[in-house]
């Protein structure tokens, strides 16, 4: 089975369990899928996921609440999406792990990609982003390259090379100051540049990838054919709006692996009813050209 690390609280129980069902409908084989937690997932909820893995999936928590003591974290964020930091010591028995972040539709089979990947004595493999202006200033205020800079929500982690050179200690550090915008992905950008295998851009599709005002800034850093790949068939990281909540990106992807999970994880949650209705709205084709339409014009305009 792939090694798979993933990050959740019970009130991200739908994103994660929706992040899976795309996981094994696009790719091959098993994974064992150990979740970072800093609060207990319910045993309701984890025989759900069990049941959905069919046998493809089995699970393992690491309850980890107060392991980031003097770690800076973000309000905003998951505390437990900074524990990706701590794989390399937390994970002894394994030599490389695949992490995802949940707010993701996968779209590319990851059994295979791990397999198939050779990480050298690079300590990451991850996709560069396509930096625009604004980004690019704050990527070089940070000492990235911006060209080199790296979305940490899909990565392959050479966790023998990490624990070799003690990067766990080192990224820490980095992250023991309260100015960072991103903590843990700044952090994992300021200490293993120089160390990254590069990944295509398929592999973790951001918001911006999707968006046909990026495209030059996307085409100067990979391809016209890149941006077609990316459109047909990318995996889809929702990083601005999440679709279970606003209309955004590629909202329609979320909603059709939603629509699959099996009726006892959807009944753990009652979606918002404005955008319930606008993805009903959106399955009738009259309707959904008019969203489409709505959707050009707010992507025009910023």
């Amino acid at each position: 089975m792939t090694p798979l690390t993933i990050a959740f609280t019970p009130n991200y129980f739908i994103p994660a369990a929706t992040m899976l069902r795309s996981l094994l409908d696009a790719s091959s084989g098993g994974f064992e899928v150990i979740c970072l937690v800093t609060e207990e997932i319910p045993e309701r909820m984890q025989a759900e996921l069990v049941r959905m893995g069919a046998g493809r999936l089995a699970f393992r928590y690491l309850p980890l609440k107060g392991r980031l003591e003097g770690v800076y974290t973000d309000p905003r964020y998951t505390e437990a999406a900074s524990f990706r930091l701590l794989l390399p010591e937390l994970l002894p028995e394994y030599d490389s792990v695949v992490y995802i972040d949940c707010d993701v539709i996968v779209r590319q089979d990851v059994g295979r990609l791990y397999a198939e990947t050779e990480l050298g004595d690079n300590w990451l493999a991850a996709v560069f982003e396509a930096p625009i202006e604004r980004q690019a200033e704050r990527f070089r205020a940070l000492g990235c390259d911006p060209q080199r800079y790296f979305n940490s929500g899909f990565l392959l982690m050479n966790l023998a090379q990490m624990r070799k050179e003690k990067v766990s200690e080192r990224l820490l550090n980095a992250c023991r100051v309260p100015y960072l915008e991103f903590p843990d992905q700044d952090a994992l950008n300021q200490v293993c540049q120089g160390r990254v295998l590069p990944l295509r851009p398929v592999f973790n599709s951001i918001r911006t990838f999707f968006i046909p005002k990026y495209k030059p800034d996307f085409v100067r850093q990979y391809s016209e054919e890149l941006w077609d790949e990316v459109q047909r068939d990318g995996t889809i990281h929702y990083t601005g709006g999440k679709p279970w909540n606003i209309f955004s990106v590629r909202f329609e992807d979320w909603w059709r692996v939603y629509d699959t999970l099996p009726e006892e994880i959807r009944r753990e949650w009652t979606p918002p009813a404005n955008t319930l209705r606008l993805w009903h709205l959106y399955q009738i084709p009259v309707f959904r050209g008019i969203i489409e339409s709505f959707r050009k014009f707010k992507q025009a305009v910023g």
